[in-house]
């Protein structure tokens, strides 16, 4: 949802209430490795007043729109992909940023530290070949450098974690850089196809009250290569990147608790978003949603109707004993699509001040009576 990913926005709201509403010196020190906090609590309406909402279709310009929207409450740039080295080993990767607004205008105050953004970064590695899975998380406060946005150049960090154009002016091609604790990503991102515009032209409506929509677009296909690095070997890679940018006030009514959300890129050129958001008796909220994006760039959007989403397997984390979905078939009738998703990894379960499942997935199945592949990633959130 990166689609709704929501699932960031919405964490860094309360967490990030701690690191930054005042100045350091005034704030004891605070001990986030204990604060848990559900999406559908932080992403739920709350008090939007002051803030810009979504209620209608409007205009996206490029590379404006890659930049900050500081008016709405939440934010997020949102990267995965699936890499290898010329040798075969795999890698899947998640670098998200998730700017949150504490309040609706700028903070008044005298200080160099006042600000009220916020904001939230996550970096995972999936070492597949290895069975490993290393994730990561930081927070800052949008003063004195140590996070934000800007549009030209593009550029959006938190301390030395980034994504940022290396055009003139524009945010393409964007590098990525993470590093944490041995583990490390350098990569250059480029796109084959235009932005895709998810829901009404942009609008991706969440629920049934006006304004609970976010404003979202996604970049299907970015051919990828640079370096992974692990401990002290560094990996040569290249592969397939997705970029999801959403921003919203309020998203998921009350009633609404998580999703199962799939981001997938075909052998035959083609790359699937479908999530299905999920109501407290179990069942998949109409407003759930998807698109199909063809070789050429268009694209067509997919109602709830028109997905058949079936669970084939779970898997039980042992550290949170969280049980999420982990093996599934999607199938599209009216486009003669079926496919079977299963993780590289069953354990790529974040546990962080959010918990949730993102990896990355491998794809089998059939277009058309014709044998197809692929590879993408899944996010799993409202499970714990």
């Amino acid at each position: 949802m990166r689609l709704l990913n929501l699932i960031a926005s919405g964490l860094l709201a309360a967490t990030l209430l701690l690191a930054a509403c005042s100045d350091p010196q005034e704030d004891p020190a605070v001990d986030n490795s204990s604060a848990r906090f559900s999406v559908a609590q932080l992403l739920g309406g709350g008090n939007t007043e002051g803030y810009v909402r979504a209620y209608a279709p409007r205009p996206f310009v490029f590379p404006a729109d890659h930049g900050p929207h500081p008016g709405y409450r939440q934010e997020w740039w949102y990267f995965t992909g699936n890499l290898a080295t010329p040798e075969g080993r795999r890698f899947g990767f998640q670098l998200t940023f998730f700017r949150t607004a504490l309040t609706p205008a700028p903070a008044a105050r005298a200080s160099a530290w006042a600000t009220n953004q916020a904001y939230m970064a996550h970096f995972t590695l999936s070492d597949i070949d290895a069975g490993r899975f290393h994730a990561f998380e930081r927070f800052s406060r949008a003063a004195l450098g140590l996070a934000g946005a800007s549009v030209q150049p593009f550029r959006v960090w938190l301390e030395d974690w980034s994504a940022q154009g290396t055009g003139d002016d524009a945010a393409l091609p964007m590098r990525l850089r993470a590093a944490q604790d041995g583990v490390a990503i350098d990569l250059s991102l480029d796109s084959l196809k235009p932005p895709v515009l998810q829901g009404d032209r942009g609008l991706s409506q969440k629920g049934p009250a006006p304004g609970n929509a976010s404003y979202y677009y996604s970049l299907t296909r970015m051919p990828t290569h640079g370096t992974v690095r692990i401990g002290s070997r560094s990996f040569p890679v290249e592969g397939l990147s997705w970029m999801d940018r959403e921003w919203s006030t309020s998203a998921l009514s009350g009633d609404q608790v998580g999703w199962d959300w799939f981001a997938l890129q075909l052998s035959d050129g083609r790359e699937l978003m479908f999530y299905q958001m999920r109501r407290r008796d179990g069942s998949a909220d109409p407003f759930s949603s998807g698109v199909l994006v063809q070789a050429e760039g268009a694209s067509r959007r997919l109602a709830l109707q028109e997905v058949e989403l079936r669970v084939a397997g779970h898997w039980q984390s042992p550290r949170s004993g969280a049980r999420y979905p982990s093996r599934w078939t999607i199938r599209i009738p009216a486009e003669e699509l079926e496919l079977e998703v299963v993780p590289h990894l069953a354990g790529q379960e974040l546990d962080l001040a959010v918990r949730y499942w993102e990896g990355a997935v491998q794809v089998r199945g059939n277009a058309q009576g014709r044998p197809v592949t692929g590879q993408g990633y899944v996010e799993l959130t409202g499970y714990d």
